[in-house]
C-alpha cells in the first residue's frame, strides 16, 4: 500500500536491524502476545469462574489489575481471561493485555524507560502494512453474515459495560479502519467508542479532529456510506502504534506503518468480505459494516441512563445525543476468538495512549532543541493525556529559557496536554514522589509557574466546560500550565543531591534483587 503525504520517515525493510538494537519478541497477534505473557511469572492470569459482561467482569478487574484513574482501592496486576461469560458458551473475554507499562515493555521489546524512545524511532522508520489472501487471513476462519437468518451481533460477540449505568454493552478496543471515499490507499487507523445499539447497528463517537470522521463527513456530503472494518484482539503493537495523532501522524498518514515500524515487519491486511474496506488478517475478531450517512442516534436509546460510560479521567460521561451509526454488515472471527476490552479509566489506557505520546513529544522536541530533553513521562493521572513530566539536561545558561521553550512544544504538538512538570536529569520522572519532590525543593509558585490560557484541550475533562468555567464558550477549552521544578544554570552547584556510596545491594538482600 503505498504510503501517504509522508512526514520525516524512513522506510524499514522487513529484516532490518532495529534501529536502536532493540530485542524485537516474537509477537505478530493477540495469542502470541498471550504466549509471551504466560512465560513471565505475574503478568498472566486466567478463570474458569463464570462472570457477567454486565458490569460485573469489569468489577472484578477493577480490583486485579486495572489501576490508572479507577476510583480506589484497585492496583497494577495481570492481565486476566475470563474463560466463561454468562450468556455465551464458547466466548473468552481478555482484559488488561496492556495495563502495566512492565508488561508493554515485554511485548514491544524496549525497556521500561525507553517505551516513548522507541516508539520516537518507529515513527522515523516505518514499515507499511501488506496484502495477504483470505486464505492466510485467520480473522476469516469464521463468518457471520448480516442477511443470515437469526443474525444478531449481541448473541455472537459478548460486549461488556463497565457499569451499571453504562447506555450500553461498548466494544472498547475496537480499532476502526477507514479510508478517504475517493481514495482508499489513504487509510486511517483509530479506536473510538463503540456502542451495541441493535442486533446490526453501533453508534460510533468521534473526537473532535479524528481523520476518519473527516472520512466519514466527505462521504456523507456525497450522500454515501463510508465503508469501514472494527479490528478486536490485535498485536499490541497496532493498537499503540494506532495512537500517534496529529500532527505527529499528519493527515493522510497510516498508524499502522508505525506497528510494521515496531515489528520490523509488516501488518497483514485483507480484503472484506460484505465492504469495500481491508480488515487486519490476523485480529480475532472483525466487525464489517458503513457508517451511514445522515442517521443518528442517541447514544443511550435503550438504557436512559444519561451516562455513557467511563471515561480516561476517571468520570463517567454523558450520553451524546446525536451519534453517527455503523450498519454492520458481516462479523468474522478466529475459531474460538477472544474478545478484548479494557477498563475505561485504568492502567491500559495510559498505555495506550501515553507512550504515544512521549513519542511524540520526544520526537518534536529533539529535532527543535537536540539533546535538551532526555526523556517524557505521559503520567497516568493524566490518563497519559493531561499530564506530561520532561526530563531535561541543562548545559548552559541559555537553556534555562530553552527548557521551558521545550515545555511550550509538548502543548503544541499534543493538543490534548493539559500539565507539563519539567525536572532535571537527577530526578526519576517515573516516580511521582521524586517528581513532587523536585516541585518541592526547586519551585516557587509565583516565579516558576507559565500559564497559557484559552487554548484548545479535551471535551472529556469536567473542567473544561463553561459550567466549570464561565471565560469559555466551549468544552474542550482550557488554560494550561507548565512547572518549572528545575535549577537555574547559574545555581546548580547549590542544588546537588546527597550522594551514597555506589554498591551492590543483592549481595545483603539477594531476595530482593531477584530478576
Amino acid at each position: 500500500m503505498p504510503q501517504k503525504k509522508p512526514n520525516s520517515y524512513r522506510v524499514v525493510k522487513p529484516g532490518d536491524p532495529h534501529p536502536q538494537g532493540w530485542q524485537v519478541p516474537p509477537v505478530n497477534d493477540l495469542r502470541s502476545a498471550i504466549a509471551l505473557l504466560k512465560s513471565l511469572p505475574g503478568h498472566y492470569i486466567e478463570t474458569d469462574r463464570e462472570v457477567d459482561p454486565i458490569a460485573e467482569l469489569a468489577g472484578v478487574y477493577r480490583y486485579i489489575g486495572a489501576g490508572g484513574t479507577v476510583m480506589r482501592p484497585t492496583r497494577i496486576g495481570p492481565a486476566m481471561t475470563f474463560n466463561k461469560i454468562k450468556g455465551f458458551a464458547d466466548a473468552r473475554v481478555l482484559v488488561g493485555l496492556m495495563a502495566s507499562r512492565e508488561r508493554v515493555s515485554a511485548l514491544l521489546g524496549a525497556p521500561v524507560r525507553e517505551l516513548g524512545i522507541q516508539m520516537a524511532e518507529a515513527r522515523r522508520n516505518v514499515t507499511p502494512p501488506v496484502m495477504v489472501e483470505r486464505a492466510q487471513a485467520p480473522c476469516q476462519e469464521v463468518v457471520y453474515r448480516a442477511d443470515d437468518e437469526g443474525f444478531d451481533l449481541r448473541k455472537i460477540l459478548p460486549a461488556p459495560t463497565n457499569t451499571r449505568e453504562d447506555a450500553g454493552p461498548y466494544f472498547c478496543l475496537g480499532l476502526v479502519l477507514g479510508s478517504d471515499p475517493q481514495d482508499r490507499d489513504n487509510a486511517d487507523v483509530t479506536i473510538h467508542r463503540l456502542c451495541v445499539q441493535s442486533k446490526d447497528e453501533l453508534s460510533i463517537f468521534f473526537a473532535p479532529g479524528r481523520h476518519i470522521d473527516a472520512f466519514r463527513q466527505k462521504a456523507e456530503a456525497a450522500g454515501k456510506p463510508l465503508p469501514v472494518s472494527i479490528n478486536m484482539g490485535l498485536d499490541p503493537a497496532i493498537y499503540i502504534g494506532a495512537e500517534f495523532e496529529a500532527p505527529t501522524t499528519p493527515f493522510g498518514f497510516n498508524e499502522l506503518c508505525v506497528a510494521g515500524g515496531l515489528r520490523g515487519k509488516p501488518v497483514e491486511l485483507v480484503e472484506c468480505l460484505s465492504v469495500n474496506q481491508r480488515a487486519i488478517a490476523r485480529a480475532e475478531i472483525v466487525i464489517e459494516g458503513e457508517i451511514l450517512p445522515n442517521v443518528r442516534v442517541e447514544e443511550d436509546q435503550n438504557s436512559h441512563t444519561g451516562k455513557a460510560m467511563p471515561e480516561f479521567p476517571g468520570y463517567t460521561g454523558e450520553a451524546n445525543p446525536s451519534l453517527p451509526v455503523i450498519k454492520v454488515k458481516a462479523i468474522t472471527t478466529r475459531r474460538n476468538p477472544i474478545l478484548q476490552t479494557l477498563v475505561g479509566p485504568g492502567e491500559e489506557h495510559v498505555s495506550l495512549a501515553g507512550i504515544p505520546t512521549e513519542a511524540s513529544i520526544h520526537i518534536e522536541c529533539e529535532d527543535a532543541l537536540p539533546g535538551l530533553v532526555k526523556n517524557v513521562y505521559a503520567h497516568s493521572a493524566g490518563g497519559g493525556k493531561f499530564l506530561a513530566i520532561l526530563q531535561v539536561k541543562k548545559r548552559n545558561a541559555g537553556d534555562d529559557g530553552m527548557t521551558r521553550q521545550a515545555a511550550l512544544i509538548a502543548l503544541a504538538v499534543y493538543r490534548e496536554l493539559k500539565n507539563v512538570i519539567l525536572v532535571d536529569e537527577d530526578v526519576d520522572i517515573f516516580d511521582s514522589d521524586d517528581v513532587l519532590w523536585a516541585m518541592q525543593t526547586r519551585y516557587v509558585g509565583d516565579l516558576d509557574t507559565l500559564f497559557v490560557p484559552g487554548v484548545a484541550g479535551h471535551v472529556l475533562d469536567p473542567s473544561q466546560q463553561p459550567f466549570y468555567d464561565p471565560r469559555i464558550m466551549a468544552k474542550g477549552t482550557t488554560s494550561k500550565t507548565i512547572f518549572d521544578c528545575t535549577v537555574p544554570y547559574h545555581l546548580k552547584e547549590h542544588f546537588v543531591r546527597a550522594q551514597f556510596e555506589e554498591v551492590n545491594p543483592s549481595l545483603w538482600a539477594p531476595e530482593l534483587f531477584k530478576k
